[in-house]
């Protein structure tokens, strides 16, 4: 089943590269210009990352891989679409920015990598793709030199329960909360980046996280928690209602009830 459901979402995410790269979402061109697309809670988060080696685990096309790089990490990113990879590749050639880019499930990632890093990056919308959670905590935690750290920064897993129809409906719970073995399937046009998107592929296989199954597994690989922080805000518009918070990421109005809509931990391995 896992193998059908990891066929599935890479044949979705190798059909959105094109799509992905041209939206105004990921702010290419200003990538291209010399930029940096780091969103705030990252950039402020990450720390200096200055001759750090770093693993992009599931990179997409590689912008916040190549960002880091200009900040002076020696990055590698790792993602299981072929036009993601290529992409990721042909956009280093043309910044001329050193980065290695692997073709890989993210379960296969020790293998595929080879070696280890100081620092595992994951962010925004990479662990609701993964079936088994546990499983994931090693890989991070063999990919990881001694010493090394886990910077992971994810939509909130109660956010994620609730949906909205239209800006003037009360949030309401309409998907899962706890863990479970059979994936929600969603099948519908558009990508988040580009709601007007013609894919070829339209249907996806997502699995829910809370948060106790995410400190269980990155605690149970031996993984140290030193930071945990939830916020107020995201990188995509989850509902109608959120507004624009004029630094790319949205909110909740301020007329309503505040929910966290993100969190973001640093879990280390130990020396």
């Amino acid at each position: 089943m896992d193998a059908d459901s990891f066929a599935i979402n890479r044949a979705w995410w190798d059909g959105v590269v094109e799509t992905h790269v041209n939206s105004s979402d990921y702010l290419t061109q200003a990538f291209r210009d010399g930029g940096d697309t780091l969103h705030p809670i990252e950039s402020a988060e990450i720390g200096d990352v200055q001759g750090k080696t770093l693993i992009h685990l599931q990179c997409h096309f590689g912008l916040d891989t190549l960002s880091l790089a200009r900040r002076g990490a020696q990055v590698t990113g790792l993602d299981f679409a072929p036009n993601a990879v290529r992409a990721a590749r042909q956009l280093a050639a043309e910044a001329k920015i050193d980065a290695r880019f692997v073709e890989s499930n993210v379960y296969d990632a020790p293998t595929a990598l080879a070696d280890t890093y100081d620092i595992a990056y994951v962010t925004w919308g990479a662990i609701v793709w993964l079936p088994d959670l546990t499983r994931w905590a090693r890989v991070v935690a063999e990919v990881l030199k001694p010493g090394g750290f886990l910077y992971l920064l994810e939509g909130h897993p109660m956010a994620l329960t609730l949906e909205q129809k239209k800006r003037e409906d009360p949030l309401v719970p309409g998907w899962p909360y706890f863990a479970h073995v059979a994936p929600s399937v969603i099948d519908e046009e558009g990508t988040y980046a580009n709601k007007a998107a013609k894919l070829a592929h339209t249907r996806t296989h997502e699995w829910a996280h809370p948060l106790q199954e995410i400190f269980g597994a990155l605690l149970e690989t031996g993984l140290t928690i030193e930071m945990f922080h939830e916020h107020d805000r995201i990188a995509w518009q989850l509902w109608p209602c959120l507004e624009y918070d004029g630094a790319r990421m949205y909110r909740l109005p301020k007329d309503r009830l505040q929910l966290p809509l993100s969190f973001s931990l640093r879990a280390r391995k130990p020396r």
